[in-house]
């Protein structure tokens, strides 16, 4: 339907006729249309327990003490703190998730685009000479060429897909989706950051009193040495003493070059997770035995999923993935699309703007596929496949968080177990080392039951050491197995029931 600037087509007053066949087509295809659209329901078939196995079976004793939003100041440390703060707003990989998030919302708006009309500001301007040989010839022979002349045009044109199934809001619907899960992916990243921080400052802790306890040992054992040296000199000792007691020095003194190393490699990494070169970062440390352990319960299975990003992620993604299978069946579909222009054209700029050198162009257009190679059905095969894939991701996700949790909270039991019972090892064995020290300046201890007795103290005070570490572990393994800290709004919901 096209309306020029002096002439109107006789179409103007035929133009339900085009409208009528797009009409007609649409008839055909809506039953096609409504069998092809219809969604595959998805059913992740999860069995969510009651409680966990190692976890309290009282609801209420489960929420008692579910995870803070900063759950790291539970440990009671400033400087933890400090780094994980620091972490939280430096760290490249969370920039880098934060990256990931502008371009799922760019990606989003690109998605949404289809669903708005495009609007074109066009202008020309021609100049035109028609052949005097073609224009102008007759059979006499002679030529009358054609003048020339301009043809000025500013127009608008405007074109809009009718998303009469779908498949574009679809297609958003898959962006925003991926989007979200582009958010998760950052509290996912976080998360994991925040808990690298804590794990690595944990390890600096127990490395330093790894080293003080090396270094009181190797103390310890060069002044038995001394003793046993000087009862050598008396005649009351043999070399075998003494050769047996300088062995024990030099393995404790060996023990100390890879705890240093271990140190100072912790503290590299501390620095590279708050984004500082090491020479630009101080770590103090301290001790194990100055960070409180924070009470923490594991709250119902059915409010993990809510909790941890992860599972959410995987959730968006397949919500996503169901979008884009929605979308592949929609291509099946006639695509209709409404074109319009309209503006000025003149052969004078003068008259350019006039009323009479108005014109518009109207378009109604059908377009249905017949025969693309296998491409569409490879596409929806393509979706469906990825839809599966996704959903056995987010299945997988949510058994691994039950799992994580049950691991976690048995670690945490038993680890506080191995403290206790390694804490009363290292009781008894400095009494009989204090014993022992005591009946070697009384020249009646047995060599053999004193080199015993050192080499039980030492092993015991490591071990130790490094139990206290692996309880702070857990302790930090159960709250990453939570999803972290948990919104203040649920907690209460939680409470409510």
């Amino acid at each position: 339907m096209r309306r020029g600037s002096q002439v109107v087509s006789p179409e103007t007053k035929q133009g339900v006729g085009p409208l009528a066949a797009v009409l007609q087509a649409l008839c055909i295809t809506v039953p096609l249309g409504g069998c092809l659209l219809t969604a595959d329901k998805i059913d992740p078939a999860l069995d969510i327990p009651v409680s966990y196995e190692h976890g309290p079976r009282n609801p209420a004793a489960a929420d008692a003490a579910v995870p803070s939003l900063d759950w790291w100041r539970g440990f009671r440390s400033k400087e933890l703190t400090e780094l994980i703060e620091e972490a939280r707003s430096a760290n490249l990989d969370i920039a880098v998730a934060i990256a990931q998030i502008v371009q799922a919302d760019a990606q989003s708006r690109i998605a949404g685009a289809p669903l708005l009309p495009g609007v074109t500001l066009n202008g020309s301007a021609e100049r035109l000479r028609p052949s005097k040989t073609l224009s102008g010839s007759n059979f006499s022979g002679s030529f009358t060429g054609g003048s020339e002349s301009n043809i000025l045009t500013a127009s608008i044109t405007a074109s809009y897909e009718i998303d009469f199934w779908g498949k574009n809001r679809a297609a958003l619907r898959a962006a925003e989706e991926s989007a979200v899960a582009s958010r998760y992916n950052r509290e996912v990243v976080t998360l994991t950051t925040v808990v690298s921080v804590a794990n690595t400052y944990f390890q600096v802790l127990a490395a330093q009193d790894r080293l003080r306890i090396a270094r009181e040992n190797l103390a310890s054992s060069s002044r038995i040495l001394s003793l046993i040296r000087q009862q050598f000199s008396a005649g009351t000792a043999s070399d075998l003493n003494v050769a047996q007691q300088e062995s024990l020095v030099e393995t404790i003194r060996a023990t100390i070059p890879p705890l240093v190393q271990t140190l100072q490699q912790n503290k590299a990494t501390l620095a590279l997770l708050i984004a500082r070169p090491p020479e630009s970062v101080a770590i103090r440390g301290g001790s194990m035995r100055n960070i409180a352990i924070p009470r923490v319960t594991p709250g119902l299975p059915s409010e993990l999923i809510a909790q941890r990003p992860d599972i959410r992620q995987a959730e968006a993604q397949l919500a996503s993935a169901s979008a884009n299978v929605e979308n592949a069946r929609a291509q099946f579909l006639p695509s209709i699309t409404l074109t319009g222009e309209g503006g000025y054209q003149s052969a004078v700029l003068k008259l350019l703007l006039r009323p009479e050198s108005a014109f518009y162009t109207a378009t109604a257009g059908l377009t249905q596929p017949i025969f693309e190679g296998g491409k569409l059905l490879g596409n929806l095969d393509l979706q469906k496949g990825t839809q599966d894939q996704l959903l056995q991701n987010y299945r997988k996700a949510v058994i691994s968080a039950f799992t994580d949790v049950d691991n976690a909270l048995v670690a945490v039991q038993q680890t506080k177990l191995t403290v206790r019972f390694l804490g009363k090892v290292v009781k008894s064995s400095q009494r009989a080392f204090d014993l022992s020290d005591q009946q070697l300046r009384a020249g009646t201890v047995n060599m053999v039951t004193l080199l015993q007795v050192q080499q039980t103290l030492i092993l015991a005070k490591d071990a130790l050491a490094q139990a206290q570490l692996a309880r702070l572990q857990a302790i930090i393994s159960l709250y990453q197995a939570l999803g972290g800290g948990w919104l203040p709004e649920l907690v209460e919901i939680s409470d409510a029931r």
